[in-house]
């Protein structure tokens, strides 16, 4: 019997988890341009959320047996996070911006694994950094062409710490295979990329829903 990776077993499993309405729309619009700048403000905003929660938790298990092998300083987004709300928001963007309510249950979800199930944190870590880094370049590219930027307000999506994305992403998939998850880690695993595959697109639906997700007295820079 052919055995397959465990990769390769995560990477389908996301995949089966795509559906019509699944939030998607979101991003096609967004990269359609049937949605503006404040739209894409929004996903930053909330992004700088999400990757706070996310790398806090990561920085917590640094020094676990399972984690250590997946954390990079490479991955980390909220410094460029940052500077990106600062071009696009203002020197006040900490004081305008809010999660919405998805945000907050993924990022509960993040602690709440991260600090009873070290090792369920890796389903989470891989759907958010692999994700972003199979489209990071096309959508970095889009937004620059669309709303005029070079550097500056694109950071999230510009891995430059990591020269090659793809064998980036190859050695991550290899670490996954080399971990040696028992079946049942290995089926528990696979039910938290489920787990962590719905939250991303409850967040991309919410954006879809709530116009730009912007409380209405932000005011972004121009």
């Amino acid at each position: 019997m052919t055995v397959v990776p465990f990769s390769e077993s995560a990477r389908l499993r996301a995949r089966a988890g795509r559906t019509p309405d699944d939030g998607d729309g979101f991003m096609a619009d967004l990269m359609s341009g049937r949605r503006g700048r404040d739209d894409y403000i929004a996903l930053i905003a909330q992004y700088y959320f999400l990757h706070t929660a996310l790398e806090e938790a990561a920085a917590r298990l640094a020094d676990d047996r399972v984690v250590a092998r997946f954390v990079s300083p490479s991955l980390t987004r909220r410094t460029a996070l940052e500077e990106d709300l600062e071009f696009l928001v203002g020197p006040h963007w900490r004081e305008v911006i809010e999660p919405l309510p998805s945000t907050v249950r993924y990022a509960a979800r993040l602690d709440a694994i991260a600090r009873t199930w070290p090792a369920g944190f890796i389903a989470h870590h891989y759907i958010r950094y692999m994700g972003d880094l199979c489209g990071c370049k096309i959508i970095r590219r889009v937004m620059q062409a669309r709303f005029g930027f070079q550097t500056n307000g694109v950071g999230f999506f510009l891995y430059d710490a990591i020269a090659d994305p793809r064998d980036f992403k190859d050695r991550y998939r290899d670490e996954l295979d080399a971990v040696g998850w028992t079946d049942d880690e290995r089926a528990r695993l696979l039910d938290e990329v489920d787990v962590a595959y719905s939250f991303s697109s409850e967040l991309f639906a919410e954006l879809a829903a709530s116009g730009t997700g912007l409380p209405a007295q932000v005011s972004v820079a121009s």
